[in-house]
Formats: C-alpha cells, sequence, structure tokens
C-alpha cells in the first residue's frame, strides 16, 4: 500500500486504501484525468495549471505524482519539476513519460519526500493529502520545503455519500491558516472538462502563498 490512495477521480470506497499501486499503475492513465490523453480534458487542467503556478519559470515538487501527467504539464509550461511517488512502478511511467524534460522523479513517500536540503517555488499535490496521518504536521513539513514567497497548490475533495472520504475545502483552508496570510479557495467541481464527465462531490484547489 502507498500513501497515494486518493488518486482515482472516483473514490469514495474504503478498500481503496488497500490497493496494490504498483498493480495499479498499467491501467492507471486510462481515466481521463490521469492521462490527460483527451485534449480537452488535457488542456483544462493546462490552463487551471498555468493559473496556479508562477509566470515565471519555477522549481514546483509534485508530490504523489503517479504517472507523471500534471509534472508532465508543468515541465511543458517552463517549470523545473521534481516528482515524487512511493510506487516503483508509477515512478517508472512518470520517467518515461517526463523524458528529455527539466524534470526528476524520485521513488519516495509524500509525507516525507526524499529531497534533501532542496527547496522549492511550488509543491504541487492532487488527491495525496488527506490519506496522509496528520494533515497539519505533514503541511508543517512541506512549509519547510518552500522557499520565502512559495506557494501550496493543493487538488483534493470530499467523495462517496454513505461514507464520505477526503478533506473539505473549509477544513484545508483552516489547516493553511497559521502557514499562509494568502489562501484562496477554487471550486473545480462545476468543470467536467476535468473530469472527463459531470460530477456532483466536492472538487476544488486551494491556493496558498507563504
Amino acid at each position: 500500500m502507498t500513501n497515494e490512495t486518493a488518486r482515482t477521480g472516483a473514490v469514495g470506497a474504503p478498500e481503496l486504501r488497500d490497493l496494490d499501486w504498483d498493480a495499479e499503475a498499467a491501467a492507471f492513465d486510462e481515466e481521463p484525468d490521469h492521462g490527460l490523453r483527451d485534449p480537452g480534458v488535457r488542456a483544462a487542467w493546462a490552463d487551471r495549471l498555468r493559473s496556479w503556478l508562477p509566470e515565471r519559470p519555477a522549481d514546483v515538487l509534485d508530490l504523489g505524482c503517479g504517472t507523471g501527467s500534471l509534472s508532465l504539464l508543468a515541465a511543458e509550461q517552463g517549470h523545473r519539476v521534481t516528482g515524487v511517488d512511493a510506487s516503483p512502478a508509477m515512478v517508472e511511467r512518470a520517467r518515461a513519460k517526463l523524458a528529455g524534460r527539466d524534470a526528476v522523479v524520485l521513488h519516495g513517500e509524500a509525507g516525507a519526500p526524499p529531497v534533501g536540503e532542496q527547496r522549492f517555488d511550488v509543491i504541487l499535490v492532487r488527491h495525496v493529502l488527506w490519506t496522509l496521518p496528520g494533515p497539519d504536521r505533514v503541511l508543517r513539513h512541506w512549509r519547510a520545503l518552500l522557499r520565502p514567497g512559495g506557494r501550496f497548490v493543493l487538488v483534493e475533495g470530499v467523495w462517496g455519500t454513505v461514507h464520505p472520504v477526503g478533506i473539505p475545502a473549509g477544513r484545508l483552508a483552516a489547516l493553511l491558516a497559521p502557514l499562509s496570510p494568502d489562501v484562496r479557495v477554487e471550486r473545480l467541481s462545476d468543470d467536467p472538462l476535468l473530469w472527463g464527465r459531470d460530477v456532483d462531490d466536492e472538487r476544488y484547489a486551494v491556493v496558498a502563498t507563504v
């Protein structure tokens, strides 16, 4: 089991916590918002990412990067990207996807990325934080990896109705308040192009500058 247990856009079943992500890696990109193979879905994520990331080239740390689809978009927009994933199979696919780009993909846990003393302008995380024990502690650790003026870009949500899982936007904003004077929540549920279909659960991004 890896920490990146919320990567599927259809999260909600408790059994997802027990998925073998190495085994899932081969089919991971078949989900529209994972592989970004549909031009419309890819363009929608590229547009959002462009609005969240700095205009100048920046050092981006993509935690729980999966097969590297968001890392690739960031690299295509001129950023220097470090991806981290706990699944060796995901790392292998991300490295292949990012070959020839200004990017490196490391094997490691999202909550404690193996980046040493390196610091970043952006920490990018999608559908990962809610799975990590002690999200407040994790956010403080990630904060220490950001340069002054850096930013969090956190894409999260709440999935399921009978046994909902995830982090509500209000709770995540509250967790970030002691770390950032500027926390902005952007609703994503009402943009079906991001997911390849209509969705009715809570999906959002938080951009917080430190």
